[in-house]
């Protein structure tokens, strides 16, 4: 299968993940909680629709691959070529009519992340990138994305969807970074990563991350020139503590201050 070809299936799947889900955007729609008494998380019919369009495209055209979920788990884990999908990273923005929620479509081979799209149907963006590259197409037209060069903590911008993903120890160390940084903007998921790859912001971070809330994004951040990891400096890749800057002089301050 050829570069062009493949470009081609990440974007049939974005188009029609984004044709199931916009009609439930600002509508009127059944959500369920799916915490069981914990904390609050949601799921609409569009998180269900979004993920079983996007099955049915993949299993139509690689039989032979994986599939990995938020919504219906996994299928052929052990293949070489898994995909990752969160069919609305952001669910609690989608269901307040806020459009800093997205779907994001990775790719694994033997367990790596190899490829990555953010797409946000509603305002017509799409972020993508293989590691190597990253690009944009929206409005304005397509471009390269780069990450912003800032080093220095006291200049750089940091984004975290919310403060009360962290407790105890995890908080103490956020706040080390927080209170270190210039500015700080709370509530956009996904968004932040695209933000961050497209150099308007510096830092995310972030916690109780799962696989499919990061696996996509991480080729996109690394396209860009910036770097992803764990709080402890290894693989984002099975989610938990996450850790994205746009270079690595301010990857280095960040982690130093996370490990307090």
């Amino acid at each position: 299968m050829s570069a062009v070809d493949f470009a081609e299936f990440v974007a049939r799947l974005a188009t029609s993940s984004g044709q199931a889900i916009l009609p439930f955007f600002r509508a009127m729609h059944a959500t369920e909680d799916k915490s069981c008494g914990g904390v609050y998380d949601p799921v609409t019919e569009a998180d269900r629709a979004g993920e079983a369009t996007m099955r049915n495209l993949i299993k139509r055209s690689f039989p032979e691959h994986g599939v990995f979920g938020e919504e219906f788990g996994t299928e052929n884990a052990d293949a070489e070529y898994v995909w990752v999908l969160d069919p609305i990273d952001g669910t609690r923005a989608f269901i307040s009519g806020i459009p800093v929620w997205g779907t994001l479509i990775g790719l694994t081979r033997k367990g790596v992340p190899v490829y990555g799209m953010m797409n946000q149907p509603f305002t017509g963006e799409r972020f993508s990138g293989d590691g190597r590259k990253a690009r944009y197409e929206g409005p304005g037209g397509p471009r390269d994305l780069r990450t912003r060069q800032t080093e220095d903590l006291a200049e750089a911008t940091l984004m975290t969807t919310s403060p009360q993903l962290f407790a105890g120890a995890e908080k103490q160390a956020y706040d080390r970074v927080e209170n270190a940084v210039r500015l700080t903007r709370y509530g956009c998921d996904c968004y932040a990563y695209c933000m961050l790859a497209a150099g308007h912001v510096d830092l995310v971070i972030e916690s109780g991350l799962k696989p499919y809330d990061i696996v996509a994004l991480i080729p996109i951040v690394e396209g860009a020139g910036g770097i992803v990891t764990s709080w402890s400096g290894g693989s984002a890749a099975e989610g938990g503590t996450i850790l994205a800057a746009g270079n690595k002089a301010l990857h280095r301050a960040a982690l130093a201050l996370l490990a307090g």
